[in-house]
C-alpha cells in the first residue's frame, strides 16, 4: 500500500523538532517577529499621529488664514499699515479678522529676574477679537476686552504660563513686563494654528501705545474666511491688507503646514517600513538557516522514515510545515510587540491609539511568506535524502 500522511498527523510531527529545541526556536520566532514589531509599529504610530493631525485641522477649520508682513524689494522686513486689520474685516468673505503685532519687550515673573533671562517668551498686542477669530480657548480666567485693553492686564500663553510658574488667576498674579507690573487676568489653552501664542504674553493696543509708544502697525492678522470661499479670499487679502504694495503682504494657511506635515511623515514611514522589511528578511534567514542544521541534525531521522515508507513529499511537508509555523507565531508574536509599542507611544503623546487591520493582516501574511520562503530549500533538500544515504552518513 502507498504510505499517506495525514493532516492530523502532519502538525504534531512538524512540531516535534521545534519542540525538541524550545531555545532556537524562541531565537528563530524572534527573528521574525522584530521585523513584524517594526512595521506594525511604524505603521500604527504614523496612523496615530495623523489622526492627531486631522483632528487639530478639524477642531480649527481650514478656512483660517493668516496675513504676516513680507519683505521688500531690497529685503528689508516690510510694515503693514496701521488700517491693514479694518480693511481686511471689511472684506467679502471675510467672517472675522483679529490683528496682533510684537512689541520689542520682554516679560518675568517679577522684577528681581535679570534681564538677559528672557525663557524666550515675547510680548504681542492683541485684538479683543483674537479668541473668537482663532476659536481659542482659555484654562483659567478672561481675555482682553475694550475696557481691560486700556489697563495693564495681560493674557498668558499656555507655555508662557508655565515658564513663569503661573496655573491660575485666583489669586491676582502679577508679572514685571517691559518694566512695570501687569495683572495676568487669563491663560490661554494651547492654540494648534497658531503656536506662537502659546509663548507670548498678550496686552492691549491701548495700554502697549501708552506704555511702550506702539504706533499700531500689525506684525500678523488672522482672518477666518468662508470655508467655501477660503482660496479666493486669501487672493484678495494681500491688496486689501497693503493696497499700494501687496507684493510685501504674505499670506499662508496654517493647516497647509499640517497637512504638510502629514506628507513628510508618510515619506519617513515608508523609509522606516523600509528597514522593517529587512528586519524580517533577516528573520527569514535566520528561519532557514536553523532548519537547515535541523536536516543535517535529523538525517537518521529522515532517513528511517523514508525506509519505513514516508515519500519525498511527507518528508518536505513536515520541514516547510515547520518553517511555516516558525513565521506565523513570529508574527503573531510581532502583531502583538507592535501594538504594545503603538499604544505606548500613542498614551505618552495624548493620540488615539490606531492599528491599521490591513496592516495586521499584511504582516501577518508576510510573516507566514517569509517562513514559508526560508523553509523551501531545506525541505527540498530533505525530501532529496536516500533512505540509504541517511543511515549511511551517521
Amino acid at each position: 500500500m502507498r504510505s499517506r500522511l495525514r493532516l492530523a498527523d502532519l502538525l504534531p510531527v512538524s512540531t516535534a523538532g521545534l519542540r525538541a529545541r524550545p531555545g532556537r526556536t524562541a531565537l528563530s520566532i524572534l527573528g521574525v517577529a522584530i521585523g513584524i514589531a517594526a512595521m506594525v509599529a511604524v505603521l500604527g504610530v504614523t496612523r496615530s499621529s495623523q489622526a492627531e493631525v486631522l483632528a487639530q485641522i478639524d477642531r480649527t477649520g481650514t478656512n483660517l488664514l493668516t496675513v504676516a508682513n513680507g519683505k521688500t524689494i531690497r529685503g528689508a522686513e516690510a510694515e503693514l499699515p496701521v488700517t491693514a486689520g479694518a480693511a481686511i474685516a471689511r472684506t467679502e468673505g471675510v467672517l472675522s479678522a483679529a490683528a496682533t503685532a510684537t512689541v520689542p519687550q520682554h516679560v518675568y515673573r517679577n522684577d528681581r529676574i535679570p534681564a538677559g533671562r528672557t525663557g524666550g517668551l515675547s510680548v504681542r498686542v492683541a485684538d479683543p477679537g483674537l479668541l473668537g477669530t482663532l476659536d481659542a480657548a482659555l484654562v483659567d480666567g478672561r481675555f482682553l476686552d475694550p475696557a481691560l485693553a486700556r489697563y495693564p492686564a495681560v493674557v498668558l500663553g499656555h507655555y508662557a504660563a508655565g515658564a513663569l510658574g503661573i496655573a491660575d488667576v485666583s489669586d491676582g498674579p502679577r508679572v514685571w513686563l517691559g518694566g512695570h507690573w501687569f495683572s495676568v487676568v487669563g491663560i490661554l489653552a494651547p492654540v494648534d494654528l497658531a503656536p506662537e501664542l502659546d509663548t507670548a504674553a498678550l496686552i492691549g493696543a491701548p495700554v502697549a501705545s501708552e506704555a511702550f509708544g506702539y504706533t499700531g502697525h500689525p506684525t500678523r492678522i488672522f482672518v477666518r474666511a468662508l470655508t467655501s470661499r477660503t482660496a479666493e479670499v486669501a487672493g484678495l487679502l494681500g491688496r486689501a491688507a497693503d493696497p499700494a504694495h501687496p507684493e510685501q503682504v504674505a499670506v499662508s494657511r496654517p493647516s497647509e503646514a499640517l497637512t504638510a506635515r502629514i506628507a513628510v511623515t508618510g515619506a519617513t514611514t515608508v523609509l522606516l517600513l523600509g528597514l522593517g522589511a529587512v528586519a524580517l528578511l533577516v528573520g527569514g534567514i535566520g528561519i532557514a538557516n536553523v532548519l537547515i542544521i535541523s536536516v543535517l541534525e535529523r538525517r537518521r531521522e529522515i532517513g528511517l522514515r523514508r525506509a519505513l515508507g514516508a515519500t519525498r513529499t511527507h518528508v518536505g511537508a513536515q520541514f516547510l510545515t515547520e518553517s511555516v509555523l516558525l513565521g506565523a507565531a513570529g508574527g503573531v508574536a510581532g502583531v502583538v510587540l507592535g501594538s504594545l509599542m503603538t499604544w505606548s507611544m500613542a498614551t505618552v503623546r495624548g493620540w488615539q491609539t490606531l492599528i491599521p487591520a490591513p496592516a495586521v493582516g499584511a504582516a501577518l501574511a508576510a510573516a507566514v511568506l517569509i517562513g514559508g520562503c526560508a523553509g523551501l530549500y531545506p525541505a527540498l533538500r530533505a525530501a532529496r535524502l536516500s533512505p540509504t544515504e541517511a543511515l549511511r552518513s551517521v
